[in-house]
């Protein structure tokens, strides 16, 4: 359980000090990862591979301002681990601002994340970004 804990707490030590380029080294080589949304937000979608992981993260400065991230809980059983918390962020393109509790759902095997998937409130993304 230390293995997972470990993985995810050291993701959002990453996020929060900025350091997105870094990010993809926590992921396996091989992915589940799926973020759901409007197909007209440029960074939904899956992504099964680190290569696409790390690009995902190196790019989405470009498009985003994070402005709070907080982790409210993880939660883990086992190689499972929710993270539960809130997340403020500014859309460059059209300064709409994105506000939305989440619940990040990760697996961790051999201490590296194998899955990542997102819950947050897409609809309101949609909107941030003028695709809705």
């Amino acid at each position: 359980m230390n293995e997972t804990r470990d993985a995810v707490e050291e993701f959002f030590r990453r996020a929060g000090a900025g350091a997105f380029d870094q990010i993809g080294e926590l992921f396996a080589e091989e992915v589940d990862w799926d973020i759901y949304g409007a197909e007209e937000v440029p960074w939904t979608g899956r992504r099964t591979d680190r290569a696409g992981a790390a690009e995902f993260f190196r790019t989405l400065p470009q498009y985003l301002q994070a402005e709070e991230l907080t982790v409210d809980r993880i939660v883990v059983d086992g190689e499972h681990a929710i993270a539960l918390g809130r997340m403020r962020q500014r859309v460059k393109a059209t300064g709409g601002l994105f506000v939305s509790p989440f619940a990040f759902h990760f697996t961790v095997e051999n201490g590296l994340i194998t899955r990542y998937i997102p819950y947050e409130d897409s609809l309101a993304l949609a909107r941030a970004y003028g695709a809705a």
